[in-house]
């Protein structure tokens, strides 16, 4: 019996005619289908339509003041329409409903880092960030307030500055207020009134001329305060410890029921922050680092068995340090927070570093602040833990990795070789680095995001938090940035460029009866 034989090319025809459908399929699908959009607070939802919104136009709408601007062209993709939206990831493969799993970045959950939900299989999508052509609020009612909290962070300035001239010359709004030394300057120190004048040449400086501090969250206090005083919007300036206090004022102020609209922007030097794509001051903080790295090759390279140790900031997140090490090719190794490491054995630490230095004469060590805390912990017999030890902010104090990791070494290379010479170089540019004016790049990133922020809380929107979000700015429920941590994922492509780079080894694969 004869056997019919296939004909290739109708075979592939056949297959693209089917992947044809399947495209058609997909892109007629209507898109609302497809799409799980965030929710995002509006200051109407916890108020009645009465009298508690005097300070808008009676029928709530006010024709947004840059129609009249001869800056700004107002074509029609000028305004951002409610219906415009940002995708968490875009990344997919086609046939399949759910996005590709190494584009998830940082996130809480792990539906919320598979960028769908589970319910409804759809993709998550944000507001997207950008003027509204009708406003709720009448800028000659506004006073708005801008605080910076917690820890240095290069762009802060920037970021005043440009929330300040947005909403002065954006908007027309004459009443704007600094509040000084972080949270408790709302109920503890006089209000410092801003006008362009002032903030003129803030960007250039490093540091936040509105002074900052830890701790001092009383929320009761500072509510009090925000409604004696009269603030209609809130700008709070932040990490994720300030932003979880920016969630609770949030939620004081809708339980008071008051027309006071509230707006973070995420500040982390270390990029923690989870969803949004960085944080502002992460490129100037890579950007410094290298400098740090550099000086450390130059020390170890210019002596005898010579190692150079740098920590940088990093307290759950290596970011900077893989950023860094990526960008500078100088560093032998890179530890990380979220990957362990150990000193002794096979495939230890010890182990490649005296490889390192028998082939090179020297090595470049890179470790970020928040890793070995468990190893220095075991060795000290567990008399600290970070859970009991916290700073005024709520954060775990951290043991110092760079001061134990240098004398390891040293008394590692004493015992292993007495008579050899042996140096190491300990950097630590954590205080030079946060405290440096922003790089042109941060600076950007600063009048962007100041500015997305101004047209969200003119549009009405309230407890959000704006961001770009693969490169486009969107509106982002506090609640869910407050919760979200960027971690860094050491399965993805980025972890494995760091290791080709280095060579380090792969602490993970060696059992514990291999580290005997």
């Amino acid at each position: 019996m004869a056997v019919a034989q296939t004909d290739p090319a109708a075979a592939a025809a056949t297959r693209r005619h089917d992947d044809d459908d399947e495209d058609r399929v997909m892109i007629y699908l209507p898109f609302s289908n497809r799409v799980k959009l965030q929710k995002l607070p509006l200051l109407t939802d916890h108020l009645s339509l009465g009298s508690d919104l005097d300070l808008v136009q009676s029928n709530l709408i006010n024709t947004n003041p840059l129609e009249h601007n001869p800056f700004f062209s107002q074509s029609d993709c000028f305004y951002i329409a409610p219906s415009d939206v940002v995708l968490r990831h875009i990344i997919y493969d086609y046939k399949h409903p759910q996005p590709k799993a190494a584009a998830a970045g940082g996130g809480g959950g792990e539906e919320e880092k598979q960028g769908y939900s589970s319910t409804t299989t759809s993709a998550l999508a944000y507001h997207r960030a950008g003027p509204r052509r009708q406003i709720l609020f009448d800028a000659s009612r506004i006073k708005a307030a801008i605080v910076t909290c917690g820890g240095l962070c290069p762009g802060l300035n920037t970021v005043v500055r440009e929330l300040v001239l947005g909403l002065w010359d954006l908007y027309g709004v004459r009443h704007i207020f600094g509040i000084k030394a972080g949270y408790r300057g709302f109920y503890s120190t006089e209000p410092l009134p801003l006008n362009p004048k002032l903030v003129h040449n803030w960007h250039k400086n490093g540091g936040t001329h509105l002074q900052t501090s830890r701790g001092g969250f009383d929320l009761q206090k500072i509510v009090d305060a925000i409604q004696h005083r009269g603030y209609n919007q809130l700008y709070i300036i932040g990490g994720d410890g300030t932003m979880r206090g920016a969630v609770e004022i949030y939620h004081e102020i809708c339980q008071r029921k008051l027309k006071i609209a509230v707006t973070g922007i995420p500040k982390t030097v270390d990029n923690d922050v989870g969803i949004i794509d960085r944080s502002f001051g992460f490129q100037t903080a890579v950007e410094m680092a290298q400098q740090a790295i550099s000086a450390a090759h130059v020390e170890a390279e210019s002596a005898v068995n010579g190692i150079g140790l740098v920590k940088l900031m990093g307290r759950s997140t290596g970011h900077i340090a893989l950023h860094a090490t990526l960008s500078s090719r100088d560093v032998d190794c890179c530890l990380i927070p979220e990957t362990p490491f150990y000193l002794e054995g096979k495939g230890g630490l010890f182990e490649f570093l005296e490889q390192r230095l028998r082939e090179n004469g020297h090595a470049v060590l890179v470790v970020a602040e928040g890793a070995g805390q468990d190893q220095m912990i075991e060795a000290n017999n567990n008399d600290h833990h970070a859970d009991n030890n916290k700073d005024e902010s709520g954060n775990p104090v951290f043991l110092d990795v760079g001061q134990w990791l240098k004398s390891e070494l040293n008394k590692w290379w004493k015992r292993e070789h007495p008579n050899e010479l042996f140096t190491v170089k300990y950097i630590d540019p954590t205080y030079m680095i946060r405290a440096v004016a922003a790089n042109s790049t941060d600076n950007l990133y600063c009048t962007l995001v100041a500015h997305s922020a101004i047209h969200g809380v003119m549009a009405g929107y309230t407890g959000f938090v704006s961001g770009p979000i693969n490169g486009n700015y969107a509106y982002i429920p506090l609640e869910e940035v407050a919760k979200a941590k960027n971690e860094v994922d050491t399965r993805d492509h980025k972890w494995a460029w760091v290791r080709s780079v280095t060579n380090q080894p792969d602490f993970h694969i060696y059992s514990n009866d291999d580290k005997a």
